[in-house]
C-alpha cells in the first residue's frame, strides 16, 4: 500500500498564494505608476493650456489698446473678441471689458 504525503500540498499551496500574492502587488503598484505619470501629465497639459489663454488674453489686451487706425476694423476687432469668448480664451468678464474698450475707441 502506498503512503501519501500530507505536508506536500500544503507547502505547494502556501507557495502558490505567495507567487499569486507577489503578482499581484507587481501589478499593483506598476498600475499605481501608471496612473502617477497620467495625472502629471494632464496637469502638465492643464497647465499649457492655462499659459496658452493667458498669452492670447494678454496679446488681446494688447491689441485692444492699440490705435484703431492702426489695427482692423471696429466691427473685426468685435468679431475677433467675440470668438475668443465663444471658443474659451476670454472669460464674461475680460470678454466685457475688451468690448468695451473697443467701442469708446469707436
Amino acid at each position: 500500500m502506498m503512503m501519501r504525503r500530507r505536508g506536500r500540498p500544503l507547502v505547494r499551496m502556501a507557495a502558490t498564494t505567495a507567487v499569486v500574492a507577489g503578482t499581484a502587488g507587481a501589478v499593483r503598484h506598476h498600475q499605481d505608476q501608471k496612473y502617477a505619470a497620467q495625472a502629471n501629465q494632464q496637469e502638465a497639459e492643464a497647465q499649457a493650456q492655462y499659459a496658452a489663454q493667458a498669452q492670447a488674453a494678454a496679446d488681446q489686451a494688447a491689441m485692444a489698446q492699440q490705435p484703431a487706425s492702426s489695427g482692423p476694423g471696429m466691427n473685426e476687432e468685435l468679431q475677433q473678441l467675440a470668438e475668443m469668448h465663444t471658443s474659451g480664451v476670454l472669460t464674461d468678464e475680460e470678454f466685457a471689458t475688451a468690448k468695451a474698450q473697443v467701442l469708446r475707441r469707436g
